[in-house]
């Protein structure tokens, strides 16, 4: 007995699983649980959840709240609060969709699917965002947020969602997620977005602020996943920040392009383009444009005039520089490589510029960056300089 006494005493628990269907019984549960545990969402449709979950797993043993059966877990309707709020460690959402969400803003909330904010190790995997729609410009569906590091969005579907911004990585003055891992998602079928200035719907974010803030180091790495008629607006992917990676990623019949907006040090690697209006925009300086297969594509890759140079200078848009653009594999284009596009382009009166104070011309040419082992087929003019 008191051999037995002591094994339990050491590990005081094995994983409980609690099963619940509503939301004032996960509330209950959530205080209880332990490393390991699990918590199954009955199947059925439910709606107005504002559910927080701070608790801590471990590597070995983490906490899971997952749908009885994938695809049976349905969120839906109108909401200004934050469905899920994951702030714990070693968290693991799973198999639960939501769809037809309206996201609106009342007293200050904005509504948000799920907000992985100051958490860690955490993931959110096998989950469905279909057919949602942000009523707040630049609305996010799922953000990571605060200063936690090594969260996980993984194998999840966004398709058909309206007017929202699916995927962002907050960055701002004094916090910025590290280490997030985005892979093997599917991003499909979003519409032009109705906002005036064509902003605000892009498949991934990763910054907003790339002029003042361009220069903080995320760390995240966005790789294998896909996206297939993302129309939301000219940027499928938004890159606001450095030393982030984009590695294998597949493109097809998109209007839009992977943009590094802003940011620096950022590395370009392996993905696939294939149809659709644009390959890859560049302002920034240090980036690694590698590998990468572009065909059917007007102009493969951009490379843009700025304002400014460098990390040191404060512009609007940064010129692109000190970036190489190696052995990349573009066919059937009219221009495989654009070194100089937008060139003195006049800015005035269109941002802000107290709150940013650049120069409002583009008249800084890209510059040393290392063009090299490119290949070309059935491309009218492989590399053009303006």
């Amino acid at each position: 007995f008191y051999l037995i006494l002591l094994v339990i005493l050491i590990n005081p628990a094995f994983a409980t699983t609690y099963n619940v269907n509503t939301e004032q019984q996960i509330k209950a549960v959530i205080p209880k649980l332990l490393p390991g545990d699990q918590v199954i969402i009955a199947g059925g449709n439910y709606n107005n959840w504002s559910v927080e979950i701070a608790n801590k797993g471990t590597k070995a043993k983490p906490i899971i709240f997952k749908a009885a059966a994938d695809g049976d877990v349905i969120f839906s309707g109108n909401t200004s609060e934050t469905i899920f709020k994951i702030t714990g460690t070693y968290i693991t959402l799973s198999d639960i969709t939501f769809k037809a969400f309206t996201l609106i803003k009342s007293a200050n909330k904005t509504g948000i699917l799920i907000d992985m904010s100051n958490s860690s190790h955490c993931v959110i995997t096998k989950c469905v965002f279909k057919n949602n729609t942000a009523k707040i410009q630049y609305s996010p569906l799922v953000v990571i947020s605060g200063n936690g590091s090594h969260n996980k969005v993984d194998d999840c579907l966004f398709d058909g969602n309206v007017d929202s911004q699916d995927l962002q990585v907050k960055i701002t003055k004094d916090t910025a997620p590290q280490f997030t891992l985005i892979t093997n998602n599917s991003f499909s079928n979003k519409i032009k977005v109705s906002w005036k200035n064509g902003n605000g719907g892009e498949c991934i974010q990763i910054g907003q602020d790339p002029i003042l803030l361009g220069n903080k180091e995320a760390n995240t790495i966005v790789s294998g996943n896909k996206f297939y008629k993302c129309d939301g607006e000219n940027e499928i992917i938004s890159n606001k920040s450095s030393k982030n990676q984009y590695l294998k990623n597949y493109f097809t019949e998109n209007d839009g392009e992977l943009v590094m907006r802003g940011g620096h040090d950022c590395i370009i690697d392996g993905n696939i383009f294939k149809g659709g209006t644009g390959g890859i925009r560049v302002n920034g300086t240090g980036h690694l444009i590698t590998n990468n297969k572009i065909d059917g594509i007007k102009t493969a890759i951009r490379l843009m005039y700025g304002m400014a140079k460098g990390k040191n200078e404060t512009g609007f848009y940064i010129a692109a520089s000190n970036c190489t653009v190696s052995n990349n594999k573009i066919t059937n284009a009219v221009t495989g490589i654009l070194v100089g596009d937008s060139k003195n382009e006049d800015w005035t009166g269109k941002f802000d510029t107290v709150r940013y104070p650049s120069p409002v011309m583009q008249n800084i040419a890209p510059f040393d960056n290392k063009i090299e082992g490119n290949s070309f087929k059935n491309v009218k003019a492989t590399e053009v300089i303006q």
